[in-house]
């Protein structure tokens, strides 16, 4: 699932309404924002916050809002009673911050029937001391942090640590990206906000199919707004279930390789190989009624080189290679059809054995 942010008090209130309006129509379903305040909001600052919220969930978004006990504590309401953030139009609160474990077990039987995210960017043992207090898990869900300062951002190895352990639980999970053009963030510093620091100046796009690739992030969020409309629509062009790479084809690409590579499922092999990740069953469909004649077939292989082996391959004409590192092109059987760019080249690394993956055309 794809879902944006809005923050209602740095931005117009028309122009919040036709972002909601464009991300619903192509087919964003969450909404995250933040409620993390120290003094009370106006009243009037209340209900132009409800009013957004209650068109967005007119149009069926989820709405997750950001909480802290500093929250609870300006807007004078109880730990666990949640139906002030219900009358708003939330669907779920996101705890920025934890309470003591029974809380937050005792908030999930609230009669509002709102979700409890938790903060899953703290490698603690908080989520096992919730689930000790024996909470109803199916309102339970995750969400990481976005980190609005340079260098703050999360290393990829305790990202992928802590994100295992909530998907381990069979929680949903989500994470932040960042637009690269959006302005607005709750707070008053902003050098882009990103989950991972590594994602802080790459395009919102591979961002998202990095998340994607992991295969431990269930919700991708745009964190930042205004997101720009080719943004959203090219996010919003991603399988969120595949990992998907783009290819530059070589000028020589034929008709039917070009086919064989945009066209079909491709799934690495369970016998793997250190040197290329090969799509094997493509060949079936193809090797006995085509023909692929010998085109540009280096001497040399390098890595995120695509190939096809032509007509001369024997039983492996038709069969489809990443190349992982480089190799010799024996005999001359393999034609080069393209390349995936340099800035996805680390996403190939994410093809273990039997993983599904996908080719969309740059252009």
């Amino acid at each position: 699932m794809y879902g944006i942010s809005i923050y209602p008090n740095k931005e117009k209130y028309d122009d919040t309404i036709s972002y909601i309006k464009l991300a619903n129509q192509l087919g964003y379903k969450r909404i995250f924002s933040s409620l993390l305040y120290n003094d009370r909001p106006k009243d009037e600052e209340l209900n132009q916050f409800k009013s957004i919220l209650q068109y967005a969930r007119k149009l069926g978004f989820e709405i997750i809002l950001d909480v802290n006990p500093q929250t609870y504590k300006a807007l004078n309401i109880s730990e666990t009673n949640l139906s002030f953030f219900k009358s708003l139009g939330a669907t779920g609160i996101r705890l920025d911050s934890n309470f003591d474990g029974l809380v937050e077990s005792i908030m999930t039987y609230d009669n509002s029937d709102l979700s409890i995210e938790l903060n899953i960017s703290n490698d603690t043992d908080m989520i096992s001391n919730i689930l000790s207090y024996q909470p109803n898990t199916h309102r339970i869900i995750g969400c990481h942090n976005f980190y609005p300062q340079r260098y703050t951002g999360l290393d990829l190895n305790y990202f992928l640590h802590c994100s295992a352990k909530y998907k381990k639980l069979g929680l949903r999970t989500a994470a932040f990206v960042s637009s690269q053009v959006a302005k607005n963030c709750p707070l008053v510093y902003n050098d882009g906000l990103p989950t991972l620091e590594q994602h802080r100046d790459l395009d919102l796009v591979t961002q998202a199919k990095h998340l994607i690739a992991t295969g431990l992030i269930d919700d991708i969020i745009i964190s930042n707004s205004f997101a720009s409309e080719d943004e959203l629509r090219q996010m919003a062009s991603l399988n969120n279930h595949l990992i998907t790479l783009d290819i530059n084809f070589e000028n020589s690409v034929s008709d039917i390789e070009r086919e064989i590579v945009l066209k079909n499922l491709h799934f690495r092999r369970g016998d793997i190989t250190s040197y290329s990740i090969r799509s094997t069953f493509v060949k079936l469909k193809y090797q006995n009624v085509v023909s692929i004649p010998p085109t540009n077939t280096p001497n040399i292989l390098h890595r995120g080189d695509i190939t096809i082996g032509n007509n001369n391959f024997g039983q492996y004409k038709a069969e489809l290679k990443i190349v992982l590192q480089e190799m010799k092109n024996i005999d001359h059987l393999q034609n080069v059809v393209g390349h995936i760019p340099d800035n996805e080249l680390f996403l190939i690394d994410y093809i273990k054995p039997w993983t599904k993956f996908i080719f969309k055309e740059r252009v």
